[in-house]
């Protein structure tokens, strides 16, 4: 599995750590497989989604999901849907990591 640390990803603050599950070239229809971890205090800066769907499967801790406009927040045990068309984005509020899936999934 592939490890990475990404700084400001989309504009967002800190850092984010990412275990790819499998390779973009091995999903069928998709193009992310990741745990993906956010430290107190970082984020995932708003982006949109075109002619695909992510999910964030919230493994533990907390946060807030900004789903096109709207604050949400999110806790472990949450499912977050993000279809074509839309735009999200997602920081950890908490005092502990947010863990979470992403898949994304190409329409």
């Amino acid at each position: 599995m592939k490890h990475e640390t990404r700084s400001h990803m989309r504009g967002g603050d800190g850092e984010i750590h990412m275990t790819h599950i499998v390779d973009e070239q091995e999903l069928s229809h998709g193009r992310l497989l990741a745990h993906v971890t956010l430290p107190p205090g970082s984020s995932i800066g708003e982006h949109p989604h075109e002619h695909e769907t992510e999910y964030y499967i919230i493994l533990k801790g907390s946060g807030i999901v900004c789903d096109n406009g709207e604050d949400q927040p999110v806790k472990a045990g949450d499912t977050v849907v993000t279809p074509h068309g839309s735009t999200h984005s997602l920081r950890n509020t908490g005092n502990e990591a947010l863990e979470m899936i992403a898949l994304i999934m190409t329409d």
